[in-house]
């Protein structure tokens, strides 16, 4: 190895339940391969033998306790051998990985009773490229060339540690520049246009709202007269209003415990925000769609002219639509805030999941 060559820290955490052969034969398995596939960057693996949780436990609990190791310890990314079963929305996983969390999360006894070595070692280079933001469902065996570099740029710059210049917004803008490629695939992974999508209740709200805004002459009036200077500051507050009630209210947003996670830390925080930015933006987006669809359908333009005291133009239904897609988002950041936190997580947070024994024991 070469000096300078950037440091992936991996760390192993075993179950007690689990043999400490099986562990290290993988280790020393998968090593090897991992130095063949990516030989840019050194890899160095800790191993330590912990429950993490009590069980019964949620997966969510399990990622959760990981994510506090990696940041104590310092390590890159972590994969968990348990001996507890995985569900991910209600269905049974062999394994599961959340690239933004840096944790992967592999059930041994989900692998069954024949050929485990070569299962355990297939999923665990898999999950190696789900952390790093493939969507990958075959071994490693199946990687294309785009994907292997794109992997190990990403492992590049995961490795590559920042030097701290004594201010806060200097290091961010370093660790910005230094890691795009690593934060866009963090964002990727957690397909953040789905992100309002798998909030029912924010759903629910903002359609009471939108509904309405869209039969009120009032609010027609209103819209008219406030000008797209106004409405588009009211667009500003209501986005602002729905992405810091998931952050703050489902607490998304993780504090320094530790200098040397310090560089995790700021990549979770900056990839957790462009998440939310970016799902509220196709959420308001589509709001408005909806909304101008349902104004040219609902709303009489004799009704809109007299509430409005003047002829009635196609711009004044995108005003109308324009108030009402705000409206609606304020709505849906009140429905954000009855959500579960661990709601708010699992539609922040995608999960890249495995189902390898759906073809038998073999």
């Amino acid at each position: 190895m070469e000096a300078g060559m950037p440091d992936v820290r991996v760390g192993v955490v075993n179950a007690p339940a689990v043999s400490d052969e099986l562990t290290a034969e993988l280790v020393d398995g998968i090593r090897g391969e991992l130095e063949a596939l990516f030989p840019d960057v050194k890899w160095a693996f800790h191993v330590l033998e912990n429950g993490l949780v009590e069980p019964p436990a949620e997966d969510s609990e399990i990622v959760a306790a990981a994510r506090q190791l990696l940041l104590a310890r310092g390590w890159d990314f972590v994969v968990v051998l348990t001996d507890l079963p995985l569900r991910v929305a209600r269905r049974p996983e062999v394994a599961h990985a959340s690239p933004m969390h840096g944790v992967a999360v592999l059930s041994i006894p989900a692998l069954g009773t024949f050929v485990v070595r070569r299962r355990l070692r297939d999923a665990v280079l898999s999950l190696v490229g789900a952390l790093l933001g493939e969507d990958r469902r075959r071994g490693a065996d199946g990687l294309g060339d785009a994907a292997l570099r794109r992997i190990s740029s990403r492992l590049s710059e995961l490795g590559s540690d920042v030097d701290d210049q004594g201010q806060a917004l200097r290091y961010t803008t370093r660790v910005v520049t230094g890691h795009l490629q690593l934060l866009f695939g963090m964002v990727r992974a957690n397909r953040p246009w789905q992100l309002a999508a798998r909030l029912s209740r924010a759903l629910t709200a903002a359609t009471a709202a939108g509904v309405f805004a869209l039969v009120t002459p009032d609010i027609w009036s209103l819209a008219v007269a406030l000008g797209w200077q106004r409405l588009a500051v009211v667009t500003l507050c209501s986005v602002v209003a729905i992405g810091v009630t998931l952050i703050v209210g489902a607490g998304l947003w993780e504090h320094v415990v530790a200098p040397r996670a310090r560089q995790q830390i700021v990549l979770f925080n900056i990839a957790t925000t462009a998440t939310v930015v970016i799902g509220v933006a196709v959420f308001y987006a589509a709001l408005f769609v909806l909304s101008l669809v349902a104004g040219l359908l609902l709303v009489v333009p004799s009704r809109f002219a007299e509430a409005i005291a003047h002829p009635v133009a196609f711009v004044h239904y995108v005003d109308v639509a324009w108030l009402t897609a705000s409206l609606a988002t304020v709505g849906g950041a009140l429905g954000a805030g009855l959500e579960s936190d661990e709601a708010v997580r699992r539609a922040a947070y995608t999960y890249r999941t495995s189902r390898a024994t759906e073809h038998g024991d073999g």
